[in-house]
């Protein structure tokens, strides 16, 4: 597949709303974000090389924050950091050791919200080749890749139903062998792909 293409579609404008998940601005968020929402970051990264894939992480079970989830590399935005991208780029490398210098980040898209009261920036950023990564024991438990061609897949992601907070909500799930992909990173999912989908498998 070619890099070129993921680039200039990463780069482009906004998927359509129909496709995307909790955002911060939908109504469904409302009841679920507090007041003072937790900025963070995360790192949504397409690592190209022989089969291109979203980088994403485990998290250990000893965390006090979506302990056991999968995630994009990410965290709180510190008041250090001199950016969204620059909080994004820190985390990756302070939980995965990626060098900060190698991703090329090409945008974002629009923040989502958790049940747990953060407010996530998503980075969108290539990997042109796959390197060598080293998990923090401390925060991370696994890192592996979903294929993008399962992610460009339409009928991969599945959507269920269940209850929080006294309301019925709609989550999206991906799948895979080995990890249960859900909640805002499943939705973070769901609108990248249709961000690539149709001119990256028109040009495939």
């Amino acid at each position: 597949m070619n890099l070129d293409l993921i680039r200039a579609r990463l780069a482009a404008g906004d998927a359509p709303a129909e496709a995307i998940g909790v955002l911060a601005t939908s109504d469904d968020a409302v009841d679920l974000m507090p007041a003072a929402a937790i900025p963070a970051a995360v790192l949504v990264l397409v690592v190209h090389g022989e089969r291109p894939g979203i980088l994403l992480t485990k998290r250990t079970s000893s965390l006090t924050k979506h302990a056991g989830q999968v995630a994009f590399p990410g965290g709180r935005i510190e008041t250090s950091d001199a950016s969204i991208e620059a909080a994004a780029l820190r985390e990756a490398f302070e939980e995965v050791g990626l060098p900060p210098e190698l991703p090329e980040v090409l945008g974002r898209l629009p923040d989502y919200v958790t049940g747990t009261g953060f407010r996530i920036s998503p980075v969108l950023a290539v990997l042109p080749q796959p390197v060598l990564l080293t998990a923090n024991p401390d925060e991370v438990e696994t890192i592996f890749t979903l294929p993008l061609d399962v992610l460009l897949d339409p009928a991969a992601p599945q959507r269920r139903r269940s209850e929080f907070r006294g309301r019925m909500r709609e989550f999206w799930v991906w799948p895979h062998t080995e990890h249960y992909i859900w909640g805002a990173t499943a939705a973070i999912l769901v609108h990248l792909a249709a961000r690539l989908r149709d001119r990256v498998m028109a040009a495939a």
